[in-house]
């Protein structure tokens, strides 16, 4: 089976060709490489070009013979789409609307989507169950859950067949040290720490105020290795069953802020500079999954996702790739 991976020159794009190639399947990558890196694509041929461009994309449709899409292109950052959510809502929603109308006019009937989080917004219980209200804090949040209801739609009217997959903190690298994350600026916490050990900037902690045990924001990372392979998981399911699902991908168990650090001292050995900050906008105070349901669906269970275990992989790829990654 030929599955197109938009976004897949991407830290979780990437990850999650290497885990349809492991199983069987075979990937296409399709990526402007705006963000995402050619030394990623490992596991499959690579399609350069943008969801932007309805004609390019209709003829990939065409000449490929696509049997399902895993769409994890988009913009990602909740802090810059307060300050340009436009651009999230053009990258994010609009290029998903001019990729579910290739799909339809083709006849592909699979799609797994990238979801988040952060279309929950301020949590009214946790941990986070998929029946929360939605109620996102940012437009990020806020074009994910119009692309979700996107789906919904398609499904209803045109047979498509698709998995929401709610996403919380991927982190962690692969384990053989093949792939790891690296954005630029880079702003998720892990690699941020990770950097700063390396001769970066000391580690904003932005809040300490928070009404969690010691201050600082609490989130669920999980494994982009786990991740990767509830994206096969969830393929196989929606396809088998010929049924949607929506579903959290976390651990239910949150770190804050400060726990990472005093993690990645513990792992690496050395001392974490931070400099104490004030809150982002658009920040939720604590974000922690109800992960039952995919573990009921389709048998998912996080196996890489212990804290130790996320830090040891991604140090050990940053550490080996610092100087070599453009």
């Amino acid at each position: 089976m030929l599955i197109l991976v938009t976004g897949g020159a991407g830290y979780i794009g990437s990850h999650t060709c290497k885990a349809l190639a492991q199983a069987g399947l075979t990937p296409l990558v399709l990526d402007n490489f705006s963000t995402g890196h050619p030394w990623a694509v490992q596991w499959g041929e690579a399609l350069t070009g943008d969801l932007a461009d309805r004609e390019w994309l209709q003829a990939v449709f065409q000449n490929y013979d696509i049997q399902a899409v895993i769409h994890c292109a988009a913009s990602i950052e909740a802090g810059e789409s307060m300050q340009y959510p436009a651009k999230y809502y053009r990258n994010n929603f609009v290029n998903t609307l001019n990729l579910l109308e290739a799909m339809v006019s083709s006849g592909v009937k699979t799609c797994i989507f990238s979801s988040t989080c952060a279309i929950y917004g301020e949590p009214q219980w946790l941990p986070l169950t998929e029946n929360h209200p939605q109620n996102p804090v940012n437009p990020y949040g806020e074009s994910k859950r119009a692309i979700e209801r996107a789906l919904h739609w398609f499904s209803h009217a045109y047979g498509l067949r698709y998995g929401a997959l709610r996403y919380f903190n991927a982190a962690g690298a692969d384990l053989d040290g093949a792939l790891g994350e690296c954005h630029d600026p880079e702003t998720h916490l892990i690699p941020r720490i990770l950097f700063s050990l390396l001769g970066g900037e000391p580690v904003p902690i932005f809040g300490t105020d928070y009404d969690t045990p010691d201050g600082t924001a609490v989130r669920d990372f999980i494994h982009v290795t786990d991740l990767a392979q509830a994206h096969v998981r969830a393929l196989d399911h929606v396809q088998n069953q010929q049924a949607n699902l929506t579903v959290n991908l976390g651990t239910g168990r949150g770190y804050s802020v400060r726990q990472v650090i005093t993690t990645v001292e513990q792992v690496t050995g050395q001392r974490v500079p931070v400099r104490e900050m004030g809150r982002r906008p658009g920040d939720a105070p604590m974000l922690v999954a109800d992960v039952s349901l995919a573990k009921a669906l389709f048998n998912w269970q996080p196996q890489y996702s212990d804290l130790p275990t996320i830090v040891e992989t991604a140090w050990h790829w940053h550490r080996k790739t610092y100087a070599k990654v453009e």
